[in-house]
C-alpha cells in the first residue's frame, strides 16, 4: 500500500512539473541560463525537417522554411530580349570584371561559331531579380575595332547565359561572376548578403547544390537558381526555342558580288540622304577611314532572299559614314572616329521605312535574328535600334519561317 502511494506521488509530481514547463514555454521563456542544455531550436533557426513553420502575415502564399525544398513552377516560355525579374544591377560588367583583359582563364575575343545556353536566376527573400544585359560584352574601340565578348556572357536581361562551345569547353558559375565582376559566396551574391542556397534544374529535376559555388559547372540547357535569404515557395523554370540552325551551305561575301534576287533599285530613294547630315551621320568626300568595320543585312520574303541595293549612302559628291558598295548586303562603316551606328540610320540614309511591321515597304509577320559570328538569337525590340558592329549579321524573316539561317564566309578589308 505504501509503495503504491509513493508511485502515485511521483507520477503527480512529474505531471505538475511538465505542466509548469509547458506554461513557461508558452510565455516565451525556457532555458535562458548559461548552464542550459536545452535541445530546442534557437530563435530564428529553421524548424526541424518535417515541422510546420509558424505562420506570418498573410501574403497570399506561405514561404517555405529556410531548409525546405522549393518546388518547380510550371514552365513558361522565355523569349530572347525579354526581362525576367526586377531591376537590381546596372547592365554590363563592373569595373572589376571583364573589360577586355583575361579573366579567370577566359579571353575576350570575337564571338565563337557555336553556342549553348544555361539560365541563372537570383532570388532575394522570395523576389526574383533580373540578371543584367551585356555582362562580358566589350564595346569597340579604335584599338580593338571588332569589340569582344567573353566565352560566357549575356546579351539581355532574360537570365540566359550564352556559352561558347566551339571547342566543347565548359564553364563555371565562378567564371561567369568573375567576368561580371561581382562577389559569389555562401553569404554574398553580387552584393546581396545573407544565407545563400543554390538549386540546379536539369531536365525537370531540381536538386540542391552544396559544393563550392564557384565550381558549379553551368549546365547546358539547364537552370541554376541562387537564393539569398528566405527561399521562394516555387522556383521558375523556362522553355526556350532556339533560333533555326545554320545551313551547311556557306555563302561567300565577295566585294562587288550579288546575293539574292533583285528587288529594290540601287542607291538612295528620293526621301533618303542627298548630302545633308542624316541622323548625325555626315556625307563627305575623301573621309578618313581609320575606323572601318562591316555588318550585314539579309532580307527574306516568304523564303526568297532579296538582294540589298548597292550604293546606298554613296553620292557623286560624297559618301555617308555608313553605306553599301554592292548587292551582298554588306554595310560598310567607314569613319574617322569610333561612335555607335544603328540599322535605323542606314534605312534613313536609304530613304526606306524600318519598323517591326515594315521593312523597306514589305509588310507582314516580321521576325528578326541577330548573329554575331555564331552567337545567334531572336531580336524583339525596335529593329531601328539594332547596333551595327563588326561581323554582325541581321536577318529579316518576313512571312514564311526560315528553316535555316545563312552561314557566311566574311571578308574584312581594312
Amino acid at each position: 500500500m505504501l509503495k503504491e502511494k509513493q508511485t502515485q506521488i511521483r507520477w503527480m509530481s512529474g505531471a505538475v512539473l511538465a505542466a509548469a514547463l509547458a506554461t513557461l514555454a508558452a510565455c516565451g521563456g525556457g532555458g535562458g541560463g548559461s548552464g542550459s542544455n536545452s535541445s530546442s531550436p534557437a530563435a530564428g533557426s529553421a524548424p526541424a525537417s518535417g515541422a510546420t513553420p509558424a505562420s506570418g502575415p498573410d501574403t497570399g502564399a506561405s514561404a517555405p522554411a529556410a531548409n525546405a525544398t522549393p518546388t518547380l513552377a510550371a514552365a513558361t516560355a522565355l523569349v530572347d530580349g525579354t526581362t525576367i525579374g526586377a531591376a537590381q544591377w546596372s547592365d554590363g560588367s563592373t569595373a572589376t570584371g571583364g573589360t577586355g583583359q583575361a579573366v579567370s582563364n577566359l579571353n575576350c575575343t570575337v564571338a565563337g561559331a557555336k553556342y549553348s545556353y544555361a539560365h541563372v536566376s537570383v532570388y532575394q527573400n522570395g523576389k526574383q531579380l533580373a540578371l543584367p544585359a551585356n555582362i562580358g560584352t566589350v564595346v569597340p574601340t579604335m584599338a580593338r575595332q571588332t569589340g569582344c565578348v567573353y566565352p560566357v556572357h549575356t546579351v539581355d536581361a532574360s537570365g540566359k547565359i550564352r556559352m561558347d562551345v566551339t571547342s566543347n569547353a565548359s564553364y563555371t558559375l565562378g567564371q561567369f561572376f568573375a567576368v561580371w565582376g561581382q562577389p559569389l559566396s555562401t553569404t554574398n551574391v553580387a552584393g546581396l548578403t545573407g544565407a545563400v542556397t543554390a538549386w540546379v534544374n536539369t531536365g525537370g529535376t531540381l536538386a540542391q547544390y552544396t559544393g563550392d559555388l564557384s565550381s558549379l559547372v553551368l549546365p547546358p540547357h539547364g537552370e541554376v537558381t541562387l537564393v539569398v535569404g528566405t527561399p521562394p515557395a516555387q522556383i521558375a523554370t523556362y522553355t526556350w526555342t532556339d533560333p533555326p540552325p545554320f545551313t551547311s551551305t556557306v555563302t561567300t561575301l565577295s566585294f562587288g558580288g550579288v546575293i539574292g534576287s533583285s528587288f529594290w533599285p540601287n542607291g538612295n530613294t528620293a526621301t533618303g540622304g542627298t548630302g545633308a547630315t542624316v541622323d548625325g551621320l555626315i556625307c563627305a568626300a575623301g573621309m578618313a577611314e581609320t575606323f572601318h568595320v562591316h555588318s550585314h543585312v539579309a532580307i527574306f520574303k516568304d523564303g526568297q532572299w532579296l538582294a540589298f541595293p548597292a550604293n546606298v549612302g554613296i553620292l557623286p559628291q560624297c559618301n555617308y559614314e555608313t553605306h553599301t558598295h554592292d548587292n551582298t548586303g554588306i554595310i560598310h562603316i567607314e569613319t574617322p572616329n569610333v561612335k555607335p551606328f544603328t540599322l535605323g540610320q542606314v534605312f534613313d540614309i536609304w530613304g526606306q521605312p524600318l519598323s517591326s511591321t515594315n521593312v523597306a515597304g514589305i509588310t507582314g509577320n516580321i521576325v528578326v535574328y541577330i548573329n554575331d559570328n555564331g552567337d545567334v538569337r531572336r531580336y524583339t525590340g525596335d529593329p531601328r535600334n539594332i547596333p551595327l558592329t563588326s561581323l554582325r549579321d541581321i536577318t529579316f524573316q518576313i512571312g514564311t519561317p526560315l528553316t535555316t539561317l545563312p552561314t557566311y564566309s566574311w571578308y574584312e578589308p581594312q
